[in-house]
């Protein structure tokens, strides 16, 4: 199985968020959540407003919003 964040609003570019290494498939929900907890700034720097996890094509949350 696979995770994956989608940033589901804002003002990105997903070809910008892989060029600089922001899309990552993840073998477990743990290490999606560690990784979306050290890159948020990132994330939001590059226009990311809102995330969704998804285990495959399910959704297991979402979507989330990025600022306080």
């Amino acid at each position: 199985m696979a995770y994956l964040w989608k940033p589901e609003s804002g003002t990105f570019s997903l070809s910008d968020l892989a060029d600089d290494g922001l899309v990552h498939h993840f073998e477990t929900q743990e290490a999606a959540e560690d990784w979306l907890g050290l890159f948020y700034d990132e994330l939001l720097d590059k226009g990311v407003e809102e995330v969704s996890l998804y285990e495959e094509d399910r959704l297991v949350y979402g979507p989330m919003q990025l600022r306080p």
